[in-house]
């Protein structure tokens, strides 16, 4: 039988959902550790996502 945890304590509701993101979650940070690839500085990942945002603005105000 699962375990119920506490909504203060975990927005899961038994132990076993804990541990499953749990797990989940550690296997993407790994797999990021892990990537070859260049890493960008969140400075040009702002700049790009700002950019982003700004022509997406300008093309619904224009429409």
């Amino acid at each position: 039988m699962s375990a119920e945890l506490s909504p203060i304590v975990s927005e899961f509701e038994t132990k076993e959902q804990a541990a499953s993101h749990d797990h989940w979650f550690r296997a993407k940070v790994q797999a990021s550790i892990d990537d070859p690839r260049q890493n960008v500085p969140h400075d040009q990942v702002m700049a790009d996502m700002r950019a982003l945002i700004e022509s997406k603005r300008n093309k619904h105000d224009a429409g």
